[in-house]
């Protein structure tokens, strides 16, 4: 897994990595036409970038409205405590759920700060009652729905 910094990748890894953020699915080819190498040497680093972990998956980007989800909501959580036990009960927890789509622990005034994805308000009612209220050591739930994305990225600065 890449625990390294970005030192270790040569200015050809990038390039790698900015052509496959663009487009995971073009060909070899196409690929080390674009970043100006051959095939061959360009199938070994994507090879080797993937074995190192920085290529860590391949997936088609949805829209989320498209597919009946249009409604985000942002979840400030705050644990009644937060040892370690407590914070890794809650992480198992939520990464069961499938309208999680993001989950980080936090610094600051909450434990964890929650993306979740629902078809409408009634929804994410249901979500909020019946999953998240019932589990153990909540102290507190705040709720932000979003009204539209500024900005949505999956592309890294490289």
């Amino acid at each position: 897994m890449a625990e390294s910094t970005s030192a270790v990748l040569s200015p050809m890894d990038r390039r790698i990595l900015r052509a496959l953020q663009d487009d995971g699915r073009m060909t070899i080819q196409a690929l080390a036409d674009k970043v100006g190498l051959s095939a061959s040497p360009c199938l070994r680093r994507v090879r080797q970038l993937e074995a190192d972990g920085f290529i860590s998956g391949y997936s088609a980007n949805i829209d989320q409205k498209a597919v009946g989800l249009p409604v985000s909501v942002f979840i400030s959580i705050k644990l009644e405590r937060q040892r370690a036990a407590n914070l890794d009960g809650f992480g198992a927890a939520i990464s069961r759920w499938p309208e999680v789509m993001e989950c980080y622990l936090m610094t600051g005034q909450f434990d964890f700060l929650l993306r979740v994805v629902c078809a409408d308000l009634e929804t994410y009612e249901h979500f909020l009652r019946e999953r998240l209220t019932q589990l153990e050591g909540v102290a507190s739930i705040e709720s932000s729905f979003s009204l539209g994305a500024v900005k949505f990225s999956r592309v890294l600065p490289l």
